[in-house]
């Protein structure tokens, strides 16, 4: 099978394509032809500023061809996605049952990765944010596959205005077309606040501004893994909170939660509230340029490889 990985750290120059084995299914997993696989920043994150070279996860969507010993609920031939925590630039991956769930008949395998994963975090994120109806919401990285479901999480919340914070100007339109009500853009003096909830997918040296546009008592959710200082007299000042989110702490230690959620995400889907956007689908053999588009901050919404 082709696979694509890094033997050191740095752009997305440094990834190459191989032949591998396929990998086997051990307790509890399930082997996946994969369809699709979503391309995420912190994955090129990791790629570009790690310690050193680890095989990369992802979120990937496919068929089971075969099942593990041990798996009751999964059989060969159903349609899933779920994230893979090794190797998942692949034809081939092994995905744990915990961490995995089926697609819908009527949705295809690039739908499910550019809505499973990141709607997860765009709802968990919301939800830690204890946003009220009526309130006012700003979105960072307002553009990502994540930041274009958060906007429609806002929206059907019942903010009272949406504000969506993107690195330029030309995905203005884009993001407004989503439900942002107005735009800013990073390098603003102005981010044209007091926000109550602020959704940070970008961290570091936005954490400043995010903070500073607070409103009093406004509540600061981080969820990317750009990492990023806060004063915290900049907090006590708004008596502001700042909160942070791991979707993978929802799904290992609260899987009824984490269950129920995915079932209100595909259902908002086939409602249509939520809709999702896919930049690309790019061939696996080209994950280098997948990288270079997202390190490069040009995508509208999710980056797939479709092997």
């Amino acid at each position: 099978m082709l696979r694509i990985r890094h033997e050191v750290n740095g752009g997305p120059e440094v990834l190459f394509a191989e032949e591998a084995d396929v990998p086997a299914a051990g307790a509890g997993e399930l082997l996946v032809r994969v369809e699709a696989v979503g391309v995420t920043l912190p994955t090129v994150r990791k790629v570009r500023e790690g310690s050193e070279p680890v095989p990369f996860g992802g979120e990937v969507a496919g068929t089971v061809v075969a099942t593990g010993p041990g798996v009751t609920g999964f059989r060969a031939g159903e349609r899933v996605t779920g994230l893979c925590f090794c190797d998942a630039y692949a034809e081939y991956v092994v995905l744990h049952t915990a961490m995995t769930s089926r697609i819908p008949a009527d949705a295809s395998a690039v739908e499910a990765v550019a809505l499973v994963r990141s709607g997860l975090v765009a709802r968990g994120a919301y939800e830690a944010a204890r946003a009220e109806p009526g309130e006012s919401v700003l979105v960072t990285a307002a553009a990502s596959a994540v930041g274009t479901l958060a906007l429609q999480y806002a929206k059907a919340g019942g903010a009272k205005r949406v504000v969506a914070a993107v690195s330029s100007a030309d995905k203005a339109d884009f993001v407004r077309g989503l439900g942002a009500d107005e735009v800013v853009l990073y390098g603003d003096a102005d981010w044209r606040g007091p926000y109550d909830v602020i959704l940070d997918g970008v961290g570091g040296d936005l954490l400043g501004p995010a903070v500073r546009a607070l409103a009093t008592g406004g509540r600061l959710v981080a969820f990317s893994s750009g990492g990023g200082t806060v004063e915290a007299y900049e907090l006590l000042v708004r008596g502001a909170s700042m909160i942070g989110f791991q979707m993978r702490a929802i799904a290992t230690g609260k899987p009824a939660l984490y269950e129920r959620w995915l079932r209100e995400l595909w259902q908002l889907r086939a409602v249509g509230t939520l809709r999702t956007a896919v930049h690309e689908e790019i061939p696996l053999a080209e994950a280098t340029r997948a990288h270079a588009l997202i390190e490069q901050r040009r995508n509208l919404g999710k980056v797939v490889l479709v092997p």
